[in-house]
C-alpha cells in the first residue's frame, strides 16, 4: 500500500483512468505496451504487492493470482497464496535479482489518495514506495508501476484499508489482470515477428 502525494498532477510519464470507464482495459493494455522495454529478450517480472489480510490492500495479490495461471512469458510474484508484503518484500526483490538477469520489473500495488481520485488506476514509469500509505519504510521497487486508488488517505489508514469496498478492489483487479494478459499476448507476437524477420534477413544475407 503506497500513498499518492500531489496525486495525478500533470506528468507526461503517467496516465490514469477510472475503473468504470468502458475503455479502461484497452487503455491500460496500450500503456503497458508503450512502457515495456524495446529489448524483447529482457525478462519481464511482475511483483504484485499486498496482503489478503486487508480488503484494501489485497489488490496486488488478487491480480497476481489471476495472471499467474494465464501468463506464458512474464514472471509473477505475489498471489493470495504466496503474497509479497512488508515482511518479505526485500527478500523477494533480492531473489528476483538472483534468478532473473537484469529484469524489467512491473510493480503493482493498491494506494490511498484524495477522495475524488478513488477508483482511478494509474500506470507510470519508475518505482513505487510500498508501505508509505501506512508509514512503513520499505525499498522502492519497479521500472514501471500500476496502482489502484482504493480509498482516501490522511487519517487512520489501517482502519480505512479494512473498510474498503471489496467490489472496487475486485473490479480494478479484473481490469488490470485482463490488460496484462492481453499486453503479454501482443508483446510475444511482436517478439516472434521480430525474430522471424531477423531470421529471414539473415538467410537472405547468407544466400
Amino acid at each position: 500500500m503506497n500513498l499518492k502525494s500531489g496525486l495525478f498532477q500533470s506528468d507526461k510519464n503517467q496516465d490514469r483512468i477510472h475503473y468504470e470507464d468502458a475503455a479502461a482495459k484497452s487503455f491500460l493494455t496500450n500503456m503497458l505496451l508503450e512502457h515495456l522495454p524495446k529489448l524483447l529478450f529482457k525478462p519481464i517480472v511482475i511483483i504484485c504487492i499486498g496482503t489478503d489480510r486487508s480488503t484494501g490492500d489485497c489488490l496486488g495479490p488478487l491480480i497476481g493470482t489471476s495472471i499467474k495461471k494465464e501468463l506464458a512469458h512474464f514472471h509473477v510474484y505475489g498471489t493470495l497464496k504466496d503474497p509479497v508484503h512488508a515482511v518479505n518484500l526485500e527478500q523477494t526483490i533480492q531473489y528476483i535479482k538472483e534468478k532473473h538477469r537484469n529484469p524489467f520489473i512491473i510493480a503493482i500495488d493498491a494506494c490511498l489518495g484524495r477522495l475524488k481520485s478513488v477508483g482511478y488506476m494509474e500506470i507510470a514509469k519508475g518505482s513505487i514506495k510500498p508501505g508509505a500509505g501506512v508509514n512503513k519504510d520499505l525499498p522502492a521497487v519497479g521500472d514501471m508501476h500500476i496502482t489502484g486508488i482504493v480509498n482516501i488517505s490522511g487519517y487512520m489508514e489501517f482502519l480505512v484499508l479494512q473498510n474498503t469496498r471489496l467490489h472496487l478492489v475486485m473490479s480494478m483487479s479484473d481490469i488490470i489482470s485482463k490488460s496484462i494478459i492481453e499486453a503479454e499476448k501482443i508483446y510475444l507476437e511482436k517478439r516472434i515477428s521480430v525474430r522471424k524477420n531477423w531470421l529471414t534477413n539473415h538467410d537472405t544475407a547468407i544466400n
